[in-house]
């Protein structure tokens, strides 16, 4: 791991993106955390990108460090450098609501609480985005898990404590949140995180969402998680220019 670009001024929120040839999204997305989350360290972890993210995101001002590729290791990377009491996990295509470090920092004011997330709308009228929206909250309170799109936050001592994300090729972030669940409250920020469609416009909105089910079913009936990472690689995932 090595680093690539100057700290930012420290607060006590870290946000931690990891991104892999983002370039066509990150400096949208840290310009709008400018606006709206002003005060918060933000750390770029880089999976190895050749498409410009890690110098656009240094056009910014963010800290950007170099991991090997893979998600839950990238996010762990951040970490590891992060000078925040609280980190809050994003992805590079979402955008965050006004007010968001003090929603963060009202959940956490409950010394009960370990950490929370937000909920996600996808920025489409099209039914299946609504359905989508609303089968990714109540079947993940049904089922307790979540994703990390929903932009996971938590206590720094908290993340330590469960050794941050397991090395996984997929559901890393699930494992994690069934761990985190265990240790205290979840808080759930009513405020939406918009993601952005582009992975359901290039797959198929029905098959992504109706994929996405299936997995998290296989999940919760203990497949292992090889037979799901096959699955995803096989119907949905794509490779980013």
């Amino acid at each position: 791991m090595s680093e690539i670009g100057p700290a930012e001024s420290l607060g006590s929120i870290s946000i931690i993106v990891p991104t892999y040839n983002e370039a066509a999204l990150i400096q949208a997305f840290l310009l709008q955390l400018r606006d709206h989350a002003p005060d918060a360290e933000v750390i770029v972890v880089d999976g190895g990108s050749s498409d410009g993210t890690r110098e656009q995101a240094r056009e910014l001002s963010a800290r950007v460090i170099v991991a090997k590729r893979g998600r839950g290791g990238q996010m762990n990377a951040g970490a590891v450098v992060a000078s925040g009491r609280t980190l809050w996990f994003l992805h590079a295509d979402c955008e965050v609501p006004p007010g968001c470090l003090g929603a963060i920092a009202n959940a956490l004011h409950d010394p009960k609480t370990v950490g929370g997330f937000f909920r996600i709308r996808l920025p489409s009228d099209r039914l299946i985005y609504r359905l989508t929206d609303s089968f990714a909250h109540y079947a993940g309170k049904i089922l307790r898990i979540r994703c990390s799109d929903h932009g996971f936050f938590v206590r720094r001592e908290i993340f330590e404590k469960l050794g941050g994300f397991p090395d996984l090729p997929l559901m890393e972030d699930a494992e994690f949140f069934c761990k985190l669940r265990r240790l205290g409250h979840i808080a759930i920020i009513p405020s939406r995180l918009i993601i952005s469609p582009r992975r359901y416009e290039k797959i198929g909105a029905w098959r992504l969402t109706l994929t996405y089910g299936l997995i998290a079913l296989l999940y919760l009936l203990r497949v292992p998680i090889s037979v799901l990472a096959a699955i995803y690689r096989k119907t949905c995932a794509y490779q980013k220019k």
